[in-house]
């Protein structure tokens, strides 16, 4: 996986640099924002009490991500989550007060006095809450890779700077984390939160596939909880043909589940509907012998949901 994480000082426009970062990388940009809401997602609401399990929190929900997608984390103190991953770039973004309180008096339309109280305030926020889930106010200079001085610099240059640093790595030798991988570091993880009672729910994932019925959505939370990978409608199987050989009708499986080689169809319409998708199944299994399929009905998801609580994500 290829990963940079992106933090700075209040008033230094970090998330800035870390949006157009990913944008000129192809990544995907998590805030910290976006972090919270799919760790609240996963583990419930965020207490002030779980503070210091929250770098184990955290990297639970990025390393599932890092699985799917290469990522710009936006989040303060990310950098401490990726330790020995050799595709990471840990970035820091610095400035001068002066700048700092600038850049506040211009994003707030507020007075340079109000702005100073601001950056303040920003300032002792930031350090409660690296001490809270670090045990350290404030962030080591031999944490990061690279820093940047945002006085003389905008958010675009930034940004360029960090592409070009990313691409002279050798990233391209390092793909997505494999799921054995994360399975293994998910483990250890998994393990220490169970001493504090916290258990993940499987659920929280950028997947951005649009299913055509609430139940596909809800079979596949089910197996993203089990680290199944899957595929969703990937192939079509013509099943039906006129006199000159053109495709009349054709049949596709709502999921692939590629390491056991076995496609899976849900049915849970009115029983008319139903009887023709067995008729389409039978045809497929007539045709394509050597294809596995199997059949999910109506009540096979009721009891999968009622026995996992794996409802829909909206």
């Amino acid at each position: 996986m290829a990963v940079v994480t992106v933090s700075g000082q209040p008033g230094c426009r970090t998330r800035e640099v870390a949006q157009l970062a990913a944008q000129r990388l192809g990544f995907t940009h998590i805030s910290a924002e976006r972090l919270d809401a799919l760790m609240a997602e996963e583990f419930g609401p965020i207490l002030e009490t779980r503070s210091k399990v929250w770098p184990d929190m955290a990297a639970s929900i990025l390393l599932r991500l890092a699985a799917e997608e290469h990522l710009v984390v936006g989040v303060d103190g990310a950098e401490q989550l990726f330790r020995g991953f050799p595709a990471l770039l840990r970035v820091r973004v610095v400035a001068p007060a002066n700048r700092r309180i600038g850049n506040i008096m211009l994003d707030g339309g507020i007075s340079r006095a109000e702005a100073k109280a601001e950056i303040a305030a920003r300032d002792k926020d930031a350090g409660r809450l690296r001490w809270s889930r670090f045990a350290r106010a404030t962030a080591p200079p031999e944490s990061f890779d690279l820093v940047l001085n945002a006085e003389s610099q905008d958010g675009a240059h930034m940004a360029a700077v960090v592409e070009a640093a990313m691409r002279a790595r050798p990233t391209a030798e390092h793909g997505l984390l494999s799921k054995a991988a994360e399975a293994q570091l998910q483990f250890q993880i998994r393990l220490r939160l169970a001493k504090h009672g916290i258990h993940a729910h499987g659920r929280a994932s950028l997947r951005k596939t649009q299913f055509g019925h609430p139940s596909e959505e809800t079979f596949a939370n089910l197996l993203d909880f089990y680290r199944i990978a899957w595929e969703y409608e990937p192939r079509s199987f013509p099943i039906a043909w006129d006199d000159h050989g053109r495709v009349l009708e054709a049949f596709t499986p709502d999921f692939y589940l590629p390491e056991s080689n076995l496609y899976v169809e849900l049915t849970t319409m009115k029983q008319s509907l139903v009887t023709r998708k067995n008729r389409k199944i039978r045809l497929l299994r007539e045709i394509y012998p050597q294809v596995n399929i199997q059949v999910f009905y109506q009540k096979d998801l009721q009891d999968l949901v009622l026995k996992y609580g794996l409802v829909t994500q909206s």
